[in-house]
């Protein structure tokens, strides 16, 4: 309400107790005076339906709604505008608090806000290492970092930390406590030796100064794989598993060394020729290795630190899954977007993460498979015929794109669920899903991008396939939008790349949609 306006209520009378919220009904306490107020309630029957509201006890809402409107209309009100305030109470009671709790929850809010716009990075790493073993809630914030531009990074043995840190870039670093396998005495033996003698310089100073009792062989390894000596360029992750002619791990060469030049330190510590006795110490050459793939990379660190960071077994259809499929894991378990959703075709896309076989209660086989996306986890439980049809694609690793509808299964049940109808292969289908692009441009953008969208689009240009290219040019003297289909270039290969440089130039785009 402007200021000045009237209040609006359903009743006159109830002014009295709404004024300072502008006639809306927002306290625990509002409930309890206003139900005196109008239907005559004692003090222990009001305070009876707040613990109701706020318990969420619909069974003593129903309970107490008759001895409520009757109360009403014994005291001359309209019966229907009862119901409605009943009802309006109804909806209240999801999100009701009494004025305390209010109170405190606004000024949380408010901070966690002010933190949020004005320290992002620090804000998101706290939140991070709030849940850190809650992969799920992990999943969540990692998509918020992902929207707000914050890069969450590799753990790094010269800048992590035990938990999730802001580095200078205002980016994250991954906490070494959240490797798996690495305790605590691990990190401190790290740290403490990085803030007495500086950053570690490459992988053999790492090995020459770090207590190699509290940092052990698997905790190294494991390290090694999660990325943690990625900032050194004489050392790659293969190297950690990697083994030398000898046959031995270049992991354990490398622990060998270590300890010796540890062990001359201590033992020369006195000596007039300890530096030269360490100098005499060769450094073990390392060997040349393959390369890891990327979908073996991602795997790997997805098991050490529970999510992928450098990264997604889902990147190469990243534009399948964030511009084609209308549905995510979070959605599949949201009930507002199902009951909004329900009777349409859902598509969904993921990497098949487990697969969990059964047999029910009346001896039917049933598999239970898990989904996974950019943001969660969703489990599809498939009997019967659905079992028998898609059986075949219930492979851990396989990228799936799922159609599917949120609606009564069986004629006998009330009740509604998610129903597959098609199952495709992404590395198979996913071409063929991005049938078209739209670029918008108006005039000024033509003068001025015309030539590096020129050079952008004949990169990635393909004569397989690929998706027709359109141009819409908005005229700024009539506003009409004009739609150019490209000769030239028969077919764009649509990748995240090619959106990213898009989005670098500022351009506007939309897939699917002439």
């Amino acid at each position: 309400k402007l200021r000045g306006e009237p209040l609006e209520c359903d009743m006159p009378i109830m002014v009295k107790y709404l004024k300072d919220t502008y006639g809306v009904t927002v306290y625990q306490e509002q409930v309890m005076l206003l139900s005196r107020l109008l239907a005559d309630f004692t003090r222990g029957e009001s305070d009876t339906l707040r613990k109701a509201m706020g318990k969420k006890q619909r069974a003593t809402l129903d309970k107490l709604k008759p001895k409520f409107v009757a109360g009403g209309m014994k005291n001359g009100y309209d019966e229907k505008v009862l119901d409605k305030i009943w009802g309006d109470w109804e909806k209240f009671a999801s999100y009701a608090f009494n004025k305390s709790h209010a109170t405190c929850y606004s000024w949380v809010a408010y901070q966690t806000a002010y933190l949020k716009a004005h320290f992002p990075a620090d804000y998101m790493a706290a939140n991070l290492t709030r849940n850190k073993d809650n992969m799920s809630d992990i999943a969540k914030f990692m998509e918020e970092c992902k929207r707000m531009g914050i890069k969450v990074l590799n753990p790094d043995v010269n800048e992590s930390y035990l938990n999730f840190t802001s580095n200078a870039e205002g980016n994250i670093r991954f906490g070494l406590g959240g490797i798996k396998g690495v305790g605590e005495a691990a990190v401190e033996a790290i740290l403490k030796e990085r803030e007495a003698n500086g950053l570690f310089k490459d992988i053999y100073d790492f090995f020459e100064r770090v207590n190699l009792s509290a940092c052990n062989k698997k905790t190294i390894e494991n390290m090694a794989l999660a990325g943690v000596f990625d900032c050194f360029s004489d050392v790659k992750r293969e190297h950690f598993i990697a083994t030398t002619q000898k046959g031995d791990t270049v992991l354990d060469v490398l622990i060998r060394y270590g300890n010796r030049v540890q062990s001359e330190k201590e033992l020369s510590a006195n000596s007039l020729f300890g530096d030269m006795t360490e100098a005499m110490i060769a450094k073990p050459p390392l060997p040349e290795v393959e390369g890891i793939s990327s979908s073996e990379l991602s795997n790997k660190e997805k098991e050490l630190v529970g999510i992928y960071l450098s990264s997604h077994p889902l990147d190469d259809y990243y534009v399948v899954l964030n511009y084609v499929c209308n549905a995510n894991t979070i959605n599949l378990n949201d009930e507002t977007f199902l009951a909004e959703s329900e009777g349409k075709t859902l598509m969904i896309g993921g990497v098949v993460s487990n697969v969990r076989a059964g047999t029910s209660k009346k001896g039917n086989p049933y598999k239970v498979v898990s989904i996974q996306d950019y943001v969660g986890v969703y489990e599809f439980f498939f009997l019967g015929e659905e079992l028998v049809t898609y059986s075949g694609y219930f492979v851990p690793g396989y990228k799936l794109l799922i159609q599917a509808q949120y609606k009564q299964k069986f004629a006998y049940q009330d009740r509604k669920s998610i129903v597959v109808s098609k199952i495709l292969l992404l590395s198979e289908d996913s071409n063929k899903l991005v049938e078209n692009i739209s670029i918008l441009l108006n005039d000024s953008m033509c003068a001025t991008h015309c030539t590096q969208l020129h050079q952008l689009c004949d990169i990635y240009k393909t004569e397989s396939g690929g998706a027709a290219l359109c141009i819409k040019r908005k005229m700024q003297s009539s506003g009409k939008v004009l739609k150019l289909r490209s000769r030239a270039i028969k077919g764009l290969n649509v990748t995240k790349d090619f959106l990213g440089a898009l989005e670098d130039l500022k351009i506007e785009f939309e897939i699917n949609k002439l």
